[in-house]
């Protein structure tokens, strides 16, 4: 425990850092001091209307949506026990940006847009899990033993079909909606109105799924396996479908459609740290938040004051670092 403790608040001093870096960069910079000032005494100064109305919000909601998509990937790769899945790869990530797309087509309010995507994020995950168990109802009970793979082939093919109807969705909207809508799927928190509800999301789902940390370690080792040793295997699957959606959902709808977060960042705390979901759960939800917000700084500072979607900042952050991760030694086991 005392080396878990170490590791949150290693990850706690680094969010910090990285908040502050944020606070303080911009086209307009403001010194670390000043921002401390700032921040403890509001005035009248621009630099201080800047930080409190554009970059504080911001910088709240990248974290949150950061750490949102961390425990939904780690959530997921438990449940499929496979280190690939999160939810970019398996189309939640799709859904919700599709019933999130519609809710926008509709011309709908910011609650009906949230609506939207939580709806979408749960029929696509509802729809991986029903098509893939019906197809193993066709095999033998020696086949159904090991089910991650085809949830994992059946998710990745529902992704293909979302990003086909985002496809479509996009060929039949205003001309005027597009590119705010093009630029928010490759992953945009310009238009982040503030981080309460996502902090609020990610708090409750931290609350929610971490009692179950330990049937969560034995549902490792597989749901037959976890069944005979009394965990409530249907119970905790029915969770880890609600909070994965809802994560995934508000995601989506404050920072949109980014990827790698999900995956890149359990699977690299796994290999630091083990796969113990005591530990891993709070680990992924800080260094989720730690990682977004370092990208959404490096979005709005590389090219200032043009501002990139911090969703291309996470592929190429993400994707090498993945690579590096896979070359590592140990990385097979």
């Amino acid at each position: 425990m005392i080396r878990a403790v170490r590791l949150w608040l290693l990850l706690l001093i680094a969010s910090v850092a990285v908040l502050w870096l944020a606070l303080a960069s911009g086209s307009s910079a403001i010194a670390p001091d000043e921002v401390a000032r700032l921040l403890w005494a509001p005035d009248a100064s621009s630099a201080s209307e800047v930080l409190h109305t554009l970059r504080l919000p911001r910088a709240l909601a990248a974290f949150a949506v950061g750490g949102l998509l961390a425990l939904a990937g780690a959530l997921m790769q438990v449940l499929l026990r496979n280190p690939l899945a999160d939810p970019y790869v398996l189309g939640v990530s799709g859904g919700a940006s599709a019933g999130a797309l519609l809710a926008l087509l509709a011309s709908a309010g910011a609650v009906a847009v949230q609506l939207g995507a939580f709806a979408g994020a749960l029929l696509a995950i509802v729809l991986v899990f029903v098509l893939a168990q019906r197809d193993l109802a066709r095999v033998d009970a020696a086949a159904r033993v090991d089910s991650a793979p085809r949830l994992l082939l059946t998710g990745v093919m529902l992704a293909a079909l979302w990003s086909a109807l985002i496809t479509l969705l996009l060929l039949v909207a205003p001309e005027a909606r597009l590119r705010g809508m093009l630029f928010w799927l490759a992953g945009d928190l310009g238009g982040a109105d503030g981080g309460l509800v996502p902090m609020v999301t990610l708090g409750l789902a931290l609350l929610l799924v971490w009692p179950a940390a330990r049937e969560l370690n034995v549902l490792l080792r597989g749901h037959t396996v976890a069944a005979a040793l009394g965990v409530p295997v249907q119970r905790l699957r029915r969770l880890i479908y609600l909070v994965a959606s809802l994560a995934c959902a508000v995601a989506v709808t404050t920072g949109g459609a980014i990827g790698f977060v999900g995956l890149v960042v359990p699977h690299a705390l796994r290999l630091a740290v083990g796969n113990d979901q005591r530990v891993l759960l709070p680990a992924c939800a800080l260094a989720g938040g730690c990682l977004l917000l370092l990208a959404d700084t490096l979005a709005r500072t590389l090219l200032a004051p043009q501002q990139l979607p911090v969703g291309v900042i996470t592929a190429l952050l993400g994707a090498p670092s993945f690579m590096l991760l896979l070359l590592r030694p140990g990385a097979r086991r």
